[in-house]
């Protein structure tokens, strides 16, 4: 694939990477490197220019490199997996509430037929659609500036749900009523306190429950001084997973 003007390109040199847009003004320089438009443009991705490789950037280096956030992501790590757990395909539908940023509506999209988020604050709201909208994703997400408490839906109208807000419990027993039997619901939270009001909360209301934390470890990329990195993103919320029971 050969770069043209208007591509996003991710710029990778040893463990540092750069996301930026080939547009006429773009110009990277990195202590005795410099990369300009003029040199980028019309090259083939993969290769190597004043000392630069090329790359097409991945959904995670999007999210990671660059979305605009006003609160902590749910990092990729941790979204990933969630939507591995929820059993998300092209057949089904995906409840989100709490879009925040929209780092891992852009993850569900990929995978989901169907993605309704709803987020009650309007800045949260104009932000995730400015960052879906530079990037040109989500195109099959149904966003609402709303509390999804006053959303009219139908009982059992989603295959999966997942859950991000500060507290959960006031919405439980709207989630069960909107899932379809036996669907997955997963929420993230930031404290075991709140981890044990929502497991007293979905008691006998769901089941095969499960609590998990993911935590992601570098290495220096030297072979001849194989190493962890000197800083990690390890904890950033506890999971909690549970289905439907009727």
């Amino acid at each position: 694939m050969i770069l043209k003007e208007g591509d996003f390109v991710l710029l990778v040199d040893g463990e540092k990477r750069y996301l930026k847009r080939l547009t006429r003004d773009f110009s990277l320089s990195v202590k005795d490197k410099q990369v300009k438009f003029q040199d980028v443009l019309g090259q083939e991705v993969g290769k190597v220019i004043k000392g630069f490789c090329l790359l097409l950037p991945t959904l995670e280096d999007i999210i990671l490199l660059g979305f605009k956030r006003k609160t902590q992501i749910v990092y990729p790590k941790d979204s990933f997996y969630i939507a591995f757990k929820l059993n998300l395909s092209k057949e089904k539908r995906l409840l989100e509430f709490g879009v925040g940023s929209g780092a891992s509506t852009a993850v569900f999209s990929q995978l989901a037929g169907e993605v309704w988020a709803y987020e009650i604050r309007e800045d949260f709201y104009k932000l995730a659609k400015s960052n879906w909208e530079k990037f040109n994703l989500c195109q099959n997400v149904k966003l609402q500036n709303m509390d999804f408490l006053t959303a009219q839906l139908e009982e059992g109208f989603f295959d999966a749900a997942f859950i991000d807000v500060k507290d959960p419990l006031p919405y439980m027993d709207k989630v069960w009523k909107v899932l379809k039997p036996g669907a997955p619901m997963g929420s993230i939270l930031p404290t075991t306190n709140q981890v044990s009001d929502l497991l007293r909360a979905i008691e006998g209301s769901f089941c095969d429950i499960e609590v998990l934390e993911i935590s992601h470890r570098y290495y220096k990329i030297n072979p001849e001084r194989l190493r962890p990195q000197d800083t990690m993103v390890a904890h950033t919320g506890y999971i909690l997973f549970a289905r439907k029971r009727i």
